[in-house]
């Protein structure tokens, strides 16, 4: 469904490449489904996107409108960090793919430049008809029960099948000839080819480029291949064929790529060696002797730290910072260990590491700034250090242990605005060469990965605060009452370790009267955690006041507002007699409250509310009167209990009913415990989640019930 979505885009709009972003299980995420017209592999980079970062699928998907690019200086004016990683003319339309209130991801296609032409009314609506046909859809897929999410690599959309060949008169020619599909794979290959480049022709077709000619598939390179796949302009380099790429030895072969709509036309042929050969490609000593190397190799240098930045963004913790570069950075340098290192009060700590023997850098881990050694020296002198070979790092540091015979390592100071952060080790298998544009590159690479860290050292700091605050205010233990049980639970998200602001009490508010309650600050974070605090103390204030139901909502809704911390919150407020079992409930916002009758039949309350609090200075809120009977369980909950991405939130709540229907409700602890368990088991749950259950109970202790009056 998917690529015929892309497919029909395309089509309408005169675009080459289309594909189509979807939300993933993390929240905030993107993922790219579909690609049609480019290979995926060059692109790799761009497959996630987020929904608060500085790209056009995300704002399209997180405004809801579309955002369409008619030219690179719109582009750059608009999204400049896009630009930096994809400095060529074209022109991308994005729309976000929704169904009423349901946004599903991002329909996109890139097409050729239009200088100061504006993307017509014709091509907007052709877009929006296939995105808003895709929507309806996946709303399908949704309502049938299918979770419209997407994980794991895009998935390409082949060409369209064309009929014919291309003419014999390219066999005469003594250049090698390939046709590429848009996907770049080889669809023709001509009699020259299969003697110049000493492949079989049935060897070559149906196979991607750069793995039917890996020598291709240098870093140096990518950046042309790119160039010609999205500016659709001829491209003209040199390139060295060979296994090792970064061997001296190894022809010289001039390519040349000429875009069209439906592919690449490549051809090859034999060439001097060029007056300039990218130093990367060459061992130490034998590039130019400015060390400049070729354009290619300055592209790929800025490139670089583009991609590693652009994945960057998404990292929150230190521990995905330390995933990202070793996704990012190791595969583009050849490196098979890393190690990152991490400064507290002036000692380096291990807090990541790949690819080193087990057990083998527990040595270092928690070294003084005052020790000698190659990952200290590096951040207290702000200096990299790189060694060629294993022999060269023990003469260096005698007497160091040494994890391998052979290979070459990369010492990185991690600073971030003049303060250091830690170090990173960087290991290469066998010994090899560092050229000036390698390290100037790693140097600024490690300067991305520190500012990085150091936002998620901030981040977790704020986490372990707002964690901390939470658990100060939540209560400790709820008390013991005669006639009533109650039991609470509180689990914080998972996702980015946000801590929310949910909250549950249970207040004594006479010697007749009991009060439950339980609300959900909208938010996250420190200001959420702080918010839940004020408005828990709130309630108890005005309950313990002798307050009624609905004024105490009244009350803890103005008091809100006049604390005006650009929140709002929901809440629902239970007052229960023990003794008589007649009960009030008031609710703002707040998700209905469950009831399970003594014979298992359990039902969603429909409780009359008002608005949530903190909007409306004069919202008022209805009360509505229950009576305790035996046999039934009363359950307060938050929206992350039951509200799942992609999920409507009637199907968790009919979740968590059919969960309470079977659970058995004495004692009540394992019932709360059932409810929450399946939640608990997530990892990838985006809220925090409070419960809280409560039963009368009969002279000789057994569970009571509700029911409503």
């Amino acid at each position: 469904m998917l690529a015929r979505a892309v497919v029909r885009a395309v089509e309408a709009t005169g675009g080459y490449a289309g594909g189509v972003y979807l939300r993933s299980r993390t929240e905030g995420l993107l993922l790219m489904a579909v690609v049609a017209g480019m290979p995926g592999p060059l692109f790799r980079p761009w497959w996630r996107v987020h929904v608060n970062r500085p790209f056009p699928a995300g704002e399209a998907y997180r405004s809801g409108q579309s955002v369409l690019l008619p030219d690179a200086e719109t582009t750059m004016r608009r999204f400049p960090q896009l630009v930096a990683g994809l400095p060529f003319p074209f022109a991308s339309l994005h729309e976000p793919i929704s169904a009423g209130p349901q946004r599903f991801g991002v329909l996109f296609v890139l097409r050729d430049a239009t200088p100061g032409v504006p993307v017509s009314a014709v091509d907007r609506e052709a877009l929006r008809a296939a995105a808003e046909r895709a929507g309806e859809e996946l709303a399908a897929l949704t309502a049938a029960g299918a979770p419209v999410v997407w994980e794991g690599d895009p998935v390409p959309v082949p060409p369209p099948a064309r009929d014919g060949d291309v003419r014999a008169a390219v066999d005469r020619l003594t250049q090698a000839v390939l046709s590429l599909d848009r996907l770049g794979r080889v669809e023709y290959v001509n009699s020259a080819a299969e003697g110049l480049l000493g492949i079989a022709a049935s060897r070559l077709r149906g196979q991607m480029l750069w793995e039917a000619l890996p020598w291709l598939a240098h870093p140096a390179y990518e950046d042309h291949f790119r160039a010609v796949y999205l500016a659709r302009a001829p491209v003209r380099f040199a390139a060295r064929r060979g296994r090792d790429p970064s061997a001296a030895s190894g022809e010289w072969l001039s390519v040349c790529l000429y875009p069209g709509h439906d592919g690449v036309t490549m051809t090859i042929g034999a060439t001097q060696p060029p007056s300039y050969a990218p130093s990367s490609m060459v061992r130490p000593g034998e590039g130019v002797a400015d060390g400049l190397g070729s354009p290619a190799d300055r592209a790929a240098a800025v490139y670089r730290p583009v991609a590693l930045a652009i994945a960057l963004t998404e990292a929150v913790t230190a521990r995905q910072v330390s995933s990202v570069v070793t996704d990012e950075l190791l595969p583009a340098f050849g490196g098979r260990q890393l190690a990152i290192y991490l400064l507290s009060e002036r000692h380096l700590y291990l807090s990541w590491e790949t690819g080193f023997p087990r057990g083998f850098l527990d040595r270092f881990d928690g070294v003084s700034l005052d020790a000698r050694l190659p990952g200290v020296e590096t951040l207290t002198s702000g200096r990299p250090m790189f060694f060629e070979s294993m022999e060269h790092l023990a003469a260096a540091y005698p007497g160091i242990p040494l994890d391998a015979h052979s290979g070459a390592r990369a010492f990185l100071p991690l600073i971030a605005s003049g303060r250091p952060v830690g170090s990173c080790i960087l290991g290469f298998d066998a010994p090899r060469g560092f050229s000036p544009e390698e390290r100037t590159v790693l140097t600024a690479l490690a300067g991305l990965i520190a500012q990085a860290l150091e936002r998620a050292q901030r981040y977790d700091s704020e986490t372990a605060l707002a964690r901390g605050l939470q658990a100060a205010l939540l209560p400790h233990r709820l008390p013991v009452l005669e006639h009533v049980a109650t039991v609470g639970r509180y689990l914080p998200g998972t996702v980015g370790m946000d801590v929310g602001g949910d909250w549950y009490d249970v207040i004594e508010t006479g010697p007749g009267t009991v009060a439950l309650v339980i609300g959900d600050v909208q938010g996250h974070g420190v200001a959420a955690a702080a918010t839940m605090g004020q408005l828990r103390s709130a309630v108890r204030a005005f309950a313990l006041s002798g307050n009624t139901p609905e004024q105490i909502m009244r009350g803890t809704n103005r008091l809100l507002i006049d604390l005006d911390p650009g929140q709002f919150a929901s809440c629902c407020y239970v007052s229960i007699d023990p003794e008589s079992g007649r009960s009030w409930a008031v609710r703002a916002g707040h998700p209905q409250p469950l009831l399970r009758q003594a014979d298992g039949r359990t039902e969603v309350l429909d409780l009359p509310g008002g608005v949530v609090l903190g909007i409306d200075p004069d919202a008022a809120y209805p009360v509505t009167e229950l009576l305790l009977e035996p046999g039934a369980v009363l359950a307060l909950y938050t929206d992350g209990l039951v509200e799942k991405p992609g999920t409507d939130i009637d199907t968790g709540v009919e979740r968590l009913r059919a969960s309470l229907a079977a659970a058995d409700p004495t004692p009540l602890t394992e019932t709360a415990d059932r409810l929450i368990s399946e939640a608990g088991n997530s990892a990838d749950r985006p809220d925090d989640i409070a419960l809280l259950l409560a039963s009368r109970t009969t002279p000789n202790g057994s569970p009571g019930a509700i029911r409503s009056a």
